[in-house]
């Protein structure tokens, strides 16, 4: 298979089917973007042989091909666009491609789909929903959830007995149903390190609630962030390639809520080179993240400020940063 054919193939929305004459239909990216309405009845369709890649729209009559020895055409490099492809992918993509065409030896690793193992929890973990019988530790831990305003049908929350875990809340990360890391969260508050975790390169937590009737997805740093509002988070405040990738082929609008530091600023403009929202709400000053916004107000409040907030026009996203982190 070519890299274009895998490009294209890779970024199809979850939400597909495949005929027996051997198309891939999906919703339609093109039509809105071509005077017609969004498209909701699977018409646009990707066919696939060998190195060749054709897209043809059924609905407005859009269409795209490659095949070897082309270089990326205008029509392929619009659709890829609003397949949600990142530019800096796509840009790699088209120049990899000039390469080949010229005889040039380059390398076929633009970006991968992660791919994550199932890892254990730690020893002895039992999902605190579980306890029957609580401890001072186990006991300590029901209690900051409550000031953190967790709740146990948030997700499945695990304590461990075992030395090192005793008094951390074990937060643990799904992919396709699979557990593939956690995180274990002091409940004390001079305690060091903060976070003890297995986590995998390009992962992103929450992204098996981001189910088909959301419209949006929010993208946070922290998972109890995200826990909060119901969305994704980074575990971090950088986006890597793999990540803008799986949040991508969510096929939602995105809106990024960065923390108010530092690394929150260079969080915003990676979200501005993606062509995603950020979302910068208006609440107090001695608010710097989600989970404060939550504890302070609840979490409808902190959930209608970052809609109410949101921005995709960059002038827009940097005007208002200059006032937010002012």
């Amino acid at each position: 298979m070519s890299i274009v054919a895998e490009i294209v193939l890779t970024y199809i929305p979850p939400k597909r089917k495949k005929t027996p004459s051997g198309w891939i239909s999906f919703n339609a990216p093109c039509c809105q973007h071509n005077g017609q309405s969004v498209d909701t009845r699977q018409r646009g369709g990707v066919i696939q042989e060998g190195d060749n890649v054709s897209y043809h729209c059924f609905n407005c009559g859009f269409k795209a091909s490659w095949q070897p020895g082309r270089n990326i055409s205008h029509k392929l490099r619009k659709l890829l666009q609003w397949m949600n492809v990142p530019d800096d992918v796509i840009n790699k993509l088209a120049l990899t491609v000039m390469q080949e065409n010229e005889g040039i030896q380059v390398k076929k690793n633009i970006v991968e789909l992660p791919k994550f193992n199932t890892v254990p929890l730690p020893d002895d973990a039992i999902k605190i929903a579980n306890i029957s019988k609580f401890n001072k530790h186990s006991m300590a831990v029901l209690e900051y959830m409550s000031t953190r305003n967790l709740n146990l049908d948030d997700t499945n929350y695990y304590w461990s007995p075992s030395l090192g875990y005793r008094d951390r809340l074990i937060i643990p990360f799904y992919y396709e149903k699979r557990i593939v890391g956690w995180t274990a969260r002091t409940v004390q508050a001079d305690k060091q390190p903060k976070y003890m975790s297995e986590q995998q390169p390009g992962f992103v937590y929450g992204l098996d609630e981001q189910g088909p009737r959301k419209v949006f997805t929010i993208v946070c740093e922290g998972p109890l962030d995200a826990i909060h509002i119901d969305g994704t988070a980074l575990l971090g405040s950088e986006i890597k390639d793999q990540q803008a990738m799986l949040i991508n082929r969510l096929n939602k609008d995105v809106i990024v809520v960065p923390d108010r530091d530092e690394a929150g600023s260079k969080l915003i403009e990676e979200a501005i080179d993606l062509g995603w929202g950020v979302s910068l709400p208006d609440w107090s000053k001695d608010i710097n993240d989600i989970s404060e916004a939550v504890s302070k107000h609840g979490r409808l409040y902190a959930l209608h400020k970052i809609v109410s907030a949101a921005e995709t026009s960059p002038l827009k996203i940097r005007l208002k940063e200059k006032k937010w982190f002012g």
